[in-house]
Parts: C-alpha cells; structure tokens; sequence
C-alpha cells in the first residue's frame, strides 16, 4: 500500500487524503478484499501523521464500509463493492421519496441530482 500526503496549502486535509486514497485503492483492486491494513499508529508514523488523523480516516472508511475492524487481530479492506451499492441505492430511494413528498416531478429530481454531482466531482 502506497500513501502520498500532499501539506500544500490548499490540498485537502491529511485525514481525507489518507480515507480517499485508501477508498480508491480498495475500489480499484489495488488493495485487495482481505488486505491487511497497517495499524493506526504503525501508518501514522510511516506518514509522519498524527495518530488522532489516520484514526480519523479509519473511523471514516469503516462508516463507509470500505475498511472491517475486527478487534485485536486488525483492521482489512472489506468487500466493499456490495456494501457500498446497497448504500447508495438506499440513499438514492430516500432521496426520490423525498423529492415526490415535496412535489418535485422526475425531471426536476434528477436535474438536482446532477447539479448536486458536478458540484461533488468538480465537473
């Protein structure tokens, strides 16, 4: 597992760097379902980061179902794959419940949706 924390002014916080490079190493395959991850303080140390920021990012791939702590015997990249569909079509009928409860038509909908993504993705 390579890491690279950019300290420019401007780059994202170290803790959103860590979360999204794992994240994207985990979703690419790179980091294999079953990977085991090094422990918060071993990576905080490699990294030169406080060990209160890589606990940040762990605490924030595990909400995301990225990462599986399984006690004393580690943290590993969980199939994530599944997990992260399940939630994301769960978010997204929440979220068309809701549009149809405040009136909105279909269009109207998913036009926000994709205001709401090129916002997200920079696009």
């Amino acid at each position: 597992m390579t890491l690279k924390i950019d300290i420019d002014e401007g780059a994202a916080p170290p803790y959103e760097q860590v979360r999204a490079q794992i994240s994207e190493q985990a979703r690419s395959g790179a980091l294999p379902v079953g990977y085991r991850l090094p422990t918060v303080r071993g990576l905080a140390q490699s990294l030169g980061l406080a060990v209160n920021t890589v606990a940040k990012a762990y605490r924030a791939l595990e909400a995301d179902g990225v990462i599986e702590t399984r006690g004393r015997n580690g943290t590993y990249v969980a199939a994530a794959g599944q997990a992260a569909e399940r939630e994301l079509a769960a978010a997204a009928q929440a979220y068309a419940d809701r549009a149809r409860r405040l009136g909105l038509d279909g269009k109207a909908a998913l036009a926000a949706v994709r205001d709401a993504l090129r916002a997200a993705y920079g696009e």
